[in-house]
Formats: structure tokens, C-alpha cells, sequence
């Protein structure tokens, strides 16, 4: 199962190969050992799949679906997944049973070159569309009784948006107002919103950019240009925050381990 490689040495794996890693690192994420993989060939690794996916949680299996449409450029299956789950779970349910664990992984993938940038455009694309469809459902049930504004907004070069459009749709059915600004803002802009009369709360979701070592940078110019204090909040979310937590961070940045963490404190933390 060795890689081919580029002339700049990236991996590259053929769909037959990436199907087997799948279910390799699928196996092993259930507590079998890697060493009792590799003694398995790959009829029986298949068998095990399908015998773990049955015994355990059907999402799992269906993280495993997509993440095979994936590498498949499989728009059927992922359809078909995907109107499983939304019969079984909701929209809600879906994405956060079934999507959001499929992100994670797709991260893990992304970082060890197992995939490529088509994979992770494809399957992002079908996602965002399930996602605006659902989103443009909501959107005008903005309860009055909320009288913050939630800006939402991506640090420059951060593209990865999937996690902020779902954030957004959150906030919307419950009523929130939002402003969405997507991907890769420059700070400057933020400025706008700093003397309006409604509260703004500014919420950021970061997967890859800015850096480990950038993001103590970011959050000083974030104070510095916008201002971070009691009328000026930022809410972090994403793949960054374990690495923020040991910032001495400043009362107006609050992070969050998860979405389904920033839904439970949205109440307490908005009055």
C-alpha cells in the first residue's frame, strides 16, 4: 500500500488505497491494534468493518460512508447518507452525529496527505449545500427579544468555513441575528461594527490559520484594531482552541471545545 509521489514528494494514494487506509484507521480508532490489523487481509478487514459499524452506533458507519463517497467522488452515496441520517436524526442530528465527527477526520486526512485538495473541495462543496438550503429556512426568525448581534467572520487566509456556516445556522434557529462575513477577513474591516448601537459579539471559527505559533498575534490585533472588552466579545471555535487555552486570555475572549459546547453556554453567555 505504498503511496506514489509527486515530483515534490506529496503522497498520493489511489481510490483502492485510500479505501484500505479508511478501514485500517477505522478498525484502529475501535481498539483493535494495528499489529492484528496487518495479520487480516482485505476481505476480512471489511468483514470487521461491517461487524463493528453494526454492533456500534450507526452513525459510525455512516462517517465511514462518506468519507468513502469522498475519495469516490461518490455525489450518490453521500445523497444517500445523508437522507438516512435527516430521516433518523434531523438536520441537527445530522450534523452533529454524523458530519462534524466527518470533519474531524477529514482534518486528521488533510494533515497526513492522505487526501487531496479535489477530495476535500468535493465533499465540502455537497456539505455547504445542505447547509445554505437549511440555513436560508431559518433566517428570518430572528426573535427581538436578543438584542446582540453575532458577527462571524474567518482570520485572514483561513478558507475552512463549513464549521462558521454551521455556527451561523445555530445562532439563526434560535432567533439571533447574525451578520455573515465568511472566509479570510482582515481585521481593519471589523472596525465597522465597533460603534453601532446594537452589542456586537464576534465569533470565529479557526482550522488552520492562523498558526500555532501566529494565533497569540492574531488575538492582539484583534484587541489592538477592534477592541476586546464587554461591548467587543470574540467567541473562537475550531481545531485551534486546545491550542489557545493556555493563553492568558483577556475577559471578552471566551473559547469553546465544541459546537455542541457553544450551543449549551450561548444562553448564559449572551444576557
Amino acid at each position: 500500500m505504498a503511496p506514489e509521489r509527486t515530483e515534490s514528494n506529496i503522497r498520493s494514494y489511489d481510490t483502492h488505497s485510500l479505501q484500505k487506509i479508511l478501514n485500517v484507521s477505522y478498525l484502529n480508532n475501535h481498539g483493535i491494534k494495528i499489529s492484528a490489523i496487518a495479520e487480516l487481509d482485505e476481505a476480512k478487514i471489511e468483514v470487521e468493518v461491517h461487524k463493528i459499524a453494526q454492533e456500534t452506533n450507526s452513525s459510525n458507519h455512516s462517517v465511514q460512508e462518506i468519507k468513502l463517497a469522498m475519495i469516490n467522488f461518490d455525489k450518490q452515496l453521500f445523497d444517500q447518507v445523508y437522507s438516512n441520517g435527516f430521516e433518523k436524526l434531523g438536520f441537527k442530528g445530522v450534523f452533529r452525529d454524523i458530519l462534524i465527527p466527518f470533519l474531524q477526520e477529514l482534518g486528521h486526512l488533510w494533515h497526513s496527505n492522505t487526501v487531496n485538495v479535489a477530495h476535500e473541495h468535493f465533499i465540502s462543496h455537497l456539505i455547504k449545500q445542505k447547509l445554505l438550503s437549511h440555513t436560508e429556512s431559518v433566517e428570518y426568525q430572528t426573535d427581538d427579544r436578543h438584542q446582540e448581534v453575532y458577527i462571524l467572520f474567518l482570520p485572514p487566509n483561513e478558507m475552512h468555513d463549513l464549521g462558521l456556516l454551521f455556527l451561523n445556522y445555530e445562532l439563526l434557529s434560535r432567533g439571533r441575528k447574525t451578520i455573515y462575513l465568511g472566509a479570510s477577513m482582515n481585521l481593519e474591516s471589523l472596525t465597522h461594527f465597533k460603534q453601532k448601537k446594537v452589542k456586537p459579539i464576534f465569533v470565529t471559527y479557526i482550522t488552520v490559520y492562523p498558526s500555532i505559533k501566529k494565533i497569540p498575534n492574531f488575538l492582539n490585533q484583534f484587541e489592538k484594531k477592534v477592541g476586546s472588552n464587554d461591548e467587543n466579545e470574540l467567541w473562537i471555535l475550531g481545531p485551534a482552541v486546545p491550542n489557545i487555552k493556555h493563553l492568558e486570555l483577556n475577559e471578552g475572549h471566551k473559547t469553546f471545545d465544541s459546537i455542541p459546547d457553544f450551543v449549551h453556554n450561548l444562553e448564559a453567555l449572551s444576557i
